[in-house]
């Protein structure tokens, strides 16, 4: 079952988040469809323009519709993620897409408000959701590439302006995350005293949080140790600041590069344990293994686990009248 993010977020607030995860492959929509239908999770579907290029956007969106009929109690949405004016254009034209954000966090704020409500006014007219950001990330993940002193953190003084302003639906936030699997290299992890302002502001908003991938030591020395060069010492965000995060209005948590340690370690150690082999189809069904088991945590540890039934049926209902 499609549903808007909107449903979503007035389900969640406050009590558990929404994991909303990156898709490039087949292997990840399977792994992904499969877990929230075991684990009965809301979840958001997330494609960057990065994706639509290398899989095109007809083959993402067509894997979607099919992961949809082959789980058919999965409930989510899908969301372009880090997208400019002409990707959230094409997204809305295509009405494949229930979420759209607009990325203009690295101009000044007033060219930030203007680019965001031009999508907003397009997207409210399909009846879409948009997803804004005010404040800049650090780190390196698919196109986007900041240096941790090009940062900063969102002005909690802005974002009521900004957001009465833009008329966006969810605001996504700098407070101590990063992109990529490099995080946190200072030890400064979320500023809850900023996210607390920024919950005070906008008094029931959603708030979405990027960079919100762990980055498990253990997989990364796995991964070394299967020929890899990953530099070591990285830290993601903790299982205790993702919980804690969700009392301060978190209702989106963007996961991308747990997976993607996941497939090299999955591939790495699959073919150095097994040199003689060479079929795609195997390690293939192993990361889909994994990746299950691995959403099925992240789910557990959002609270969202049995949270979809609920979504399911009074959705029925409102669709009913």
């Amino acid at each position: 079952m499609v549903v808007s993010p909107k449903i979503f977020f007035n389900d969640c607030y406050g009590k558990y988040a929404i994991a909303a995860v990156n898709v490039f492959t087949m292997e990840q929509v399977h792994g992904l469809f499969s877990a929230a239908q075991r684990a009965n999770a809301p979840f958001i579907v997330q494609l960057t323009p990065v994706a639509r290029s290398y899989a095109h956007a007809k083959m993402l969106s067509a894997m979607i519709d099919a992961a949809a009929k082959i789980y058919p109690k999965a409930v989510y949405a899908v969301h372009l993620d880090h997208g400019n004016e002409e990707h959230a254009f094409d997204a809305i034209n295509s009405k494949k897409y229930q979420s759209v954000m607009i990325d203009a966090s690295h101009d000044d704020f007033e060219t930030n408000v203007v680019r965001t409500r031009t999508v907003v006014e397009k997207a409210h007219q399909a009846n879409m959701v948009v997803e804004a950001e005010l404040g800049v990330l650090a780190g390196v993940e698919d196109d986007i590439d900041i240096a941790e002193e090009h940062s900063c953190y969102t002005q909690p003084s802005e974002v009521a302006v900004f957001v009465n302003a833009t008329k966006c639906d969810s605001l996504a936030v700098a407070v101590g995350t990063s992109h990529g699997a490099y995080k946190f290299s200072g030890g400064q992890g979320i500023q809850f005293h900023i996210l607390k302002e920024i919950q005070d502001r906008l008094n029931g908003f959603p708030i979405v949080l990027h960079g919100g991938s762990a980055v498990n030591v253990g997989e990364i020395e796995r991964i070394n140790q299967a020929g890899g060069k990953l530099t070591e010492g990285a830290a993601g965000v903790s299982s205790e600041e993702i919980v804690k995060s969700i009392q301060y209005g978190i209702c989106k948590i963007n996961i991308a590069t747990d997976t993607r340690l996941l497939w090299a370690r999955v591939h790495r150690e699959f073919f150095k344990q097994t040199p003689d082999l060479f079929d795609p189809i195997l390690p293939g069904k192993e990361y889909m293994q994994e990746y299950e088991k691995f959403m099925l945590q992240k789910f557990e540890l959002l609270g969202a686990t049995g949270k979809a039934e609920r979504i399911r049926t009074n959705n029925k209902i409102v669709m009913s009248r």
